[in-house]
């Protein structure tokens, strides 16, 4: 990447405050971008002396953009805030940026669950005072369902805090929160919320990589791997081990993109003995599906569960032979779902293994749809080829289609394999999976589909939290956005079971009892601000929303008592700014334009 192309995205990476140019330690030069006009900071960082030129080298890092009106002054990036991390920066919005309107029902439930977990005790053990904007990031996460941290203030404009006092702080802060988290903490934090688990059960691990853009800097664990969109984007991965009773997220791991899952198994098993877990097993997605991964599971005594589409070849002979036989069974129906399933137990290398097989009717037309335009889209792709050398076919070509080639293996000419395109159609909707162990259609099904949250949490190609993008520019930061979501993982995913536990309950399917749509409705539960700078309730709990909150455990009395509170504390806070006079931070600032003459007209 040129100098040039590196001055612009440093750039637009810039925070909303400004800092004095003078007051920064150590050598700063300007650069001047003559495309856009802008002049950047640069800090020298060190000099190398070169033999064979007989002069230093400077090596020298962006760390803001030089203020159009204030030439004294620039915005700075997050390579200032991690050179420069007690340089006095804005901490704190202003209390007139709080909205009139608080949306108090999720903090509500994300409270009740810390509690129950813990959670505030591990984090302040780590962190001390900034536990607190810790859990607020991770309700951030969890409600609006994106992982960008120049946003948080506005998450915090409309929501109540767990700060000290509720306060309001700036994007800038959470940047230098995510740079100042060490390896220390994640590790402590880990350590002792393993402690409190029971290691005598089983314990599943889930795998799943991502694809993260590491354009922002330069972050060593991404490399190049198998990348699930483009293979010229690097990638880090992650495994995620989760307790099978309550499905509670217990560690994670991260690693380079380069190295495959398979790779990382003996690495991952490892680990989950140093947490003095004997147990374990293994949930595989259906990209993990192969002989060789169960052989590699087989010969270290792993139990599984696998999830194979119904068209693979693993599989689809048993999908075909129970075809028809239980898609209209009313018994045969997942609880709380619109699926089908039934089981058929038979040898498979060497073992006994356990098929589920499943038909999802609403998928079946989804799917067929897909299938359809992908046969359009080969037919197509092979015209193109017509007269050109053309290599061995795999997957859907080799599947549904005949290739005639002639001596020099050109594409001469080609034809739809009627039996095969049908035999595709038949297998839409279909689904397997895979067992180690004796259980039911329904058993399996649910245990697999409690690794979802992970899959929305890790997966680049998920909407969970946004995380297509890292959107951090160093190994620090990304360790701890990498941990911030991990510990929201493990609030959101016990909403995603307590909520499909009180379904399984009713037995009745409730469209606002999923994760999202149950937040989205709790959002409706409002705080105002009336006459006298007083919150309120603005109307009473909804029948929906008691049905949501039942799940969790909480009453409306329970909601009522917590509105009161947050009320209380907005009320104090406000009354001690009210009194508070210029803080040391503006006599700073004042201080500091009165000696910033001489450096202007050096500039």
């Amino acid at each position: 990447m040129s100098l040039t192309v590196r001055l612009k995205f440093k750039a637009s990476m810039c925070h909303d405050f400004k800092v004095l140019i003078s007051s920064i330690k150590g050598k700063t030069v300007l650069y001047k971008n003559k495309t856009k006009k802008a002049v950047y900071v640069q800090l020298e960082l060190e000099r190398t002396y070169k033999p064979e030129k007989k002069y230093n080298v400077a090596k020298r890092t962006v760390i803001g953009r030089v203020c159009p009106d204030d030439k004294t002054r620039m915005f700075p990036n997050d390579n200032f805030l991690k050179h420069f991390p007690d340089h006095a920066v804005p901490e704190e919005t202003p209390d007139a940026d709080r909205s009139c309107c608080l949306k108090l029902g999720p903090w509500v439930v994300i409270k009740k669950l810390v509690r129950e977990y813990g959670l505030k005790a591990l984090l302040e053990k780590q962190l001390g005072k900034d536990a607190g904007l810790f859990l607020d990031l991770l309700s951030y996460l969890i409600v609006n369902e994106d992982n960008a941290g120049q946003y948080y203030p506005d998450y915090a404009f409309c929501h109540p805090l767990f700060t000290e006092n509720m306060r309001v702080y700036s994007d800038s802060t959470v940047s230098r929160l995510f740079n100042q988290i060490t390896k220390d903490d994640i590790f402590g934090f880990l350590d002792a919320w393993n402690a409190k688990r029971d290691h005598r059960q089983r314990v599943y691990v889930s795998y799943d990589s991502t694809n993260k853009n590491c354009q922002a800097g330069d972050i060593d664990i991404l490399e190049f791997g198998n990348a699930k969109e483009s293979k010229e984007t690097p990638i880090f991965n992650l495994a995620v081990a989760y307790d099978k009773t309550n499905q509670v997220p217990l560690f994670y791991e991260e690693y380079p993109g380069s190295i495959n899952d398979v790779s990382q198994f003996r690495y991952l098993a490892d680990k989950v003995r140093a947490y003095n877990y004997r147990n374990i097993g293994f949930i595989l997605d259906r990209g993990y599906s192969s002989r060789e991964n169960i052989r590699t599971m087989d010969k270290n005594g792993n139990p599984f569960i696998m999830m194979v589409k119904g068209s693979k070849a693993l599989v689809a002979s048993i999908v075909e032979g129970k075809k028809g036989s239980f898609e209209e069974s009313r018994k045969c129906r997942v609880a709380t779902t619109r699926i089908y399933a039934t089981t058929v137990s038979c040898p498979f290398e060497g073992r006994d293994r356990h098929f589920h097989v499943y038909f999802n009717p609403t998928k079946a037309a989804d799917e067929r749809g897909k299938l359809e335009s992908e046969l359009d889209k080969t037919t197509e792709f092979l015209k193109a080829f017509i007269g050109k050398e053309i290599g061995e076919t795999t997957g859907l070509v080799k599947r549904c289609f005949e290739l005639h080639r002639d001596q020099k293996n050109r594409l001469v000419a080609f034809e739809e394999k009627d039996d095969g395109i049908e035999r595709e159609l038949r297998l839409c909707g279909y689904f397997c999976i895979v067992t180690s162990e004796k259980m039911s259609a329904s058993e399996a099904y649910f245990l697999y589909k409690g690794r979802d949250p992970s899959e929305k949490l890790f997966r680049a190609d998920k909407t969970f939290l946004g995380s297509r993008s890292a959107r951090v520019h160093s190994n620090e930061a990304l360790s701890a956005k990498v941990w911030l979501e991990f510990v929201a993982l493990i609030v959101r995913n016990r909403i995603y079971n307590l909520l499909k536990d009180e379904m399984l309950r009713l037995n009745v399917r409730k469209n606002y009892m999923t994760v999202p749509a149950a937040i989205k409705e709790l959002e409706k539960v409002e705080l105002v601000r009336r006459s006298g700078g007083l919150y309120r309730l603005d109307h009473a709990i909804t029948k929906s929303q008691q049905e949501i909150l039942k799940s969790f455990g909480i009453d409306k009395e329970d909601v009522y008592a917590e509105a009161a509170s947050v009320a209380a504390i907005l009320k104090k806070a406000a009354k001690k700014t009210e009194q508070k006079e210029m803080t040391d931070e503006q006599r700073e600032d004042d201080d500091e334009s009165a000696r910033c003459e001489d450096y202007e007209e050096n500039l």
